[in-house]
Parts: structure tokens; C-alpha cells; sequence
């Protein structure tokens, strides 16, 4: 999908400027969601099974035509193998093999209004893929699944599968919800020119299965080499971010975040009780206070840290409130606030408390997160905005008025960045909660001038 020509020429783009809206060359619903959401929009509702494989969902007889094009090359195969679910990775190879024997290959994605990128385009890191066992061993079992599903005669040679697979691994994006969850897979022609940095200029939003591209700060000028996004987590330390960019996208990022030191990230808090500062675990002693850094203090330390990882791993799918505070009962007094471990405990104690409508807790974690979210996020970020808008639901909830309509006010100043006035979640929810908060505001106020 084409942009506005004007952000192609040397003229000022000012921060929240939407620079690329397009639409998907190819994309699935994740397997985690696939009878929550319709197939085709990825929206969520009452929903009808696919009549022909019975695998699919969709909102009604309109989506599940425009779906027809892709899907009917595949509606008879997921009947043929069912009950046997297709993996995420499988799938949407699947439908690109599909779209490009229906003449895919020529489809084009602008990022400008004379620039644009075939799926050809795309970098594919043959080589590096090759030489990568992990990724080997998972581009093996997805061709014998592949096969299964496809038939011998839609099949590419084994180089041109290669080439669909690492440019999936490369330039796929996770498609989020208004919550930021993952709830798909695509692939964007023209998003995918989009470099990466610690420190992003930009960011990726969804309407749907649409890609929207927003700017963070004011540019001089659209220049598409200096437009980054982050790959990666940001609530991460150096070594993390760079490992997991290396692993994922074979680079070592040498962004301006990661040539600095992070030296809250991976820090104690100070054993004297009167300081708190933070401390290098590796150090012997505080570097404000001089207060000793005991052999047993160390150990200690990394027991909890290592405790912390592992109950963190365990609830990547569904945060605990029991577990997330026994970690931060063990955490107190050793791990600094803006301490990593610290930090992502906090946000999965935060995430089950709101579960669990447990108003107390949820508003309590939230405001101990908000300091570490700012410090690794920055101050202009989509989960920066949500969890505000977030806080200002429970302070509604609470009868807390006042603080509720002040950290909306918040939430609409960064959302306003990062989605737009026309996003859904700034039309379903922000502003319905900010016109919530000033009427039942205004009327308390009034109610107590009576009084």
C-alpha cells in the first residue's frame, strides 16, 4: 500500500506521524487463538467454523470470502489430515508456497511512492540459515509436514524452500492485539525494509491484520535508512538484546544503547539498609556507601536470580499471583528496583493481579513497575501508553477519580503517538474512560461544594 508522497521528499515528519500502512503479503492466526479469532480479520466474537475443513473461524460469510482465494487451496488438505493440528511456521509456508504459484512473486509493497519490495526482495540469509543446526533441524521437520499437508506436486525444490523459510524467520512480524498480544504471524513487503535499534525512532501497531508504522520523535525528513524499529523485548539488558538479535537475525547490534553501559540491569540493591544504591554483584563493595559485597550476600544473590528466571519461564503462557510473590518476597532487600528480574516479576505480578480483578494489588504493582517501564521503554512507547490506560482503569474502578483522569490524560498522550486519534483502542477505550473519568469527576466535586 502506497504512503503520502509528502513523507518521500525532504520535508519535516513530526513525531506520531504514520509513515507505512499496509497490508499483509501472507499471514495466520496463531495456533494458541485460532477458535478465538476469525481467520481472515484475526477479530475476536461469535464466530462460525469453516464448513469445509472445520478448522478454521471466521466473523461471517463476507470474511470467509475474501479468505476463499488463499483458503481454498487449503480447505481440503486441513480436512485430509485432520485431527492433526499445522504448526504456525508450517502454515503460513504453506500459504506462501500458495500465493506464489498463484503469481504472488509479482505482488509489490511500497514503502514510498516510487519504492517498493517483491517477496524475492526480502532477505532470505540462505547461508546463515544453513550453517544454523537450530534452525536446520526446525526447517527439516516443517518440510515433512509440509509434504503432508501439500502434496509432492505444489512443493518447491528444496533451495527455494529454503529461501521462503529464512525469510520468514527474518521478516515476519507478531501481530498484536489492542493489548499487545500476540495473536498472529505475517508478512510485510514494504514494512520489511525497516532496520532495527535499542533505541527506536519508530514503531509497529496493528489494526487488524493491517501493519501501521508510526513515528516516535520529529525527523528531519522520511529517510527509510534511518527509520528503526526494535526487533526485540527493550525490557532486556545489552547482553540479552544482543544475544537474541544475533541468534534470531545474525547480527550484533551496535546501536547507541548498546555501545553504553546498563549498569541498573543486572544490579543488587546495596546491603547497607540506609543506602539502597545499586551494586555490580561482581564489585567488592558499594560505590557510594563502601558497604562490603560478602561472598555469602553474592551467593545469595544469584540463587535468587536464577529462582526468579526459572518461575518467570514457567509462566510465559499464564502469570500466577502466588508464585510472582514469592519471587518478590525473595527478591526484597537483594534485587535492585530497576533490576530486570525485578522488573519482569513485577509485570507478571501486575498482569495476574488485573486477571484476578484484584483492584489492590494491580494498582500497587502498577505503580512499582511504571519507574523500571519508563527507564527501559523510555517515556513514549505503546506499553508505556497501556499500562497507563491500564492504571487509569483500575484508579476508575477504585473511585479514585482524581489520580484516574490524570494518568488517562497520560495514557491519550502517548497512545496519541504511537496509535493515532482513528486507532480503536483510542476510540473503544481511552476516550470512553477519560469522558468516564471527567463526568464522574466533575460530579464529585460538585457533589462535595454541596456538601
Amino acid at each position: 500500500m502506497r504512503i503520502k508522497s509528502q513523507y518521500c521528499k525532504r520535508m519535516p515528519v513530526n513525531k506520531g506521524t504514520t509513515i507505512l500502512y499496509e497490508n499483509a503479503f501472507a499471514y495466520v492466526v496463531k495456533l494458541a487463538v485460532r477458535d478465538e479469532r476469525c481467520d481472515h480479520c484475526l477479530h475476536s466474537g461469535k464466530l462460525s467454523k469453516c464448513s469445509g475443513c472445520q478448522y478454521v473461524y471466521y466473523c461471517d460469510r463476507n470474511c470467509q470470502k475474501e479468505s476463499w482465494p488463499i483458503h481454498k487451496a487449503e480447505c481440503a488438505n486441513l480436512k485430509r489430515i485432520s485431527p492433526k493440528i499445522i504448526p504456525d511456521a508450517a502454515r503460513l509456508m504453506a500459504r506462501i508456497i500458495i500465493k506464489l504459484n498463484q503469481g504472488g512473486a509479482n505482488e509489490v509493497g511500497y514503502y514510498c511512492e516510487t519504492k517498493f519490495r517483491k517477496f524475492k526482495d526480502l532477505m532470505s540469509h540462505y547461508s546463515d540459515i544453513k550453517k544454523d543446526p537450530k534452525r536446520m533441524e526446525h526447517f527439516i521437520s516443517l518440510c515433512g509436514v509440509l509434504l503432508e499437508f501439500l502434496g509432492e506436486a505444489l512443493m518447491p525444490n528444496t533451495a527455494e524452500l529454503i529461501g521462503i523459510y529464512g525469510r520468514i524467520c527474518i521478516n515476519s512480524f507478531n501481530i498484536l492485539d489492542l493489548d499487545m498480544n500476540s495473536i498472529g504471524v505475517g508478512i510485510y513487503l514494504g514494512a520489511s525494509v525497516i532496520d532495527h535499534s535499542c533505541k527506536p525512532n519508530a514503531v509497529v501497531t496493528f489494526e487488524g491484520t493491517t501493519i501501521i508504522v508510526r513515528t516516535l520523535i520529529d525527523l528531519p525528513y522520511l529517510d527509510w535508512s534511518q527509520v528503526c524499529i526494535s526487533y526485540v523485548d527493550l525490557l532486556s539488558s545489552n547482553n540479552e538484546r544482543r544475544k537474541e538479535l544475533y541468534d534470531s537475525y545474525y547480527f550484533w547490534c551496535n546501536c547507541e544503547r548498546c555501545k553504553q553501559s546498563e549498569p541498573m540491569a543486572e544490579t543488587a540493591v546495596c546491603p547497607n539498609p540506609s543506602c539502597a544504591s545499586p551494586c555490580l554483584i561482581e564489585n567488592d563493595k558499594c560505590d557510594k556507601c563502601d558497604a562490603k559485597l560478602s561472598e555469602d550476600f553474592k551467593k545469595t544473590f544469584h540463587e535468587i536470580t536464577d529462582f526468579t528466571i526459572h518461575h518467570l519461564g514457567k509462566m510465559k503462557t499464564m502469570a500466577y499471583l502466588d508464585v510472582s510473590k514469592i519471587c518478590l518476597e525473595k527478591q526484597k532487600d537483594i534485587l535492585h528496583s530497576f533490576n530486570i528480574q525485578h522488573i519482569r516479576t513485577l509485570d507478571t505480578a501486575f498482569l495476574a493481579a488485573v486477571n484476578l480483578e484484584y483492584w489492590e494489588d494491580a494498582e500497587l504493582y502498577s505503580k512499582q513497575l511504571l519507574p523500571g517501564y519508563l527507564l527501559y521503554y523510555g517515556e513514549v512507547h505503546p506499553l508505556i501508553g497501556l499500562l497507563y490506560l491500564t492504571m487509569g482503569k483500575i484508579q476508575l474502578h477504585l473511585r479514585k477519580l482524581k489520580q484516574a483522569l490524570e494518568i488517562l490524560k497520560k495514557a491519550s498522550a502517548v497512545l496519541t503517538i504511537t496509535h493515532g486519534d482513528k486507532h480503536p483502542i483510542m476510540r473503544e477505550e481511552l476516550r470512553p474512560l477519560l469522558y468516564q473519568a471527567i463526568i464522574e469527576t466533575t460530579s464529585n466535586n460538585n457533589h462535595n461544594d454541596i456538601v
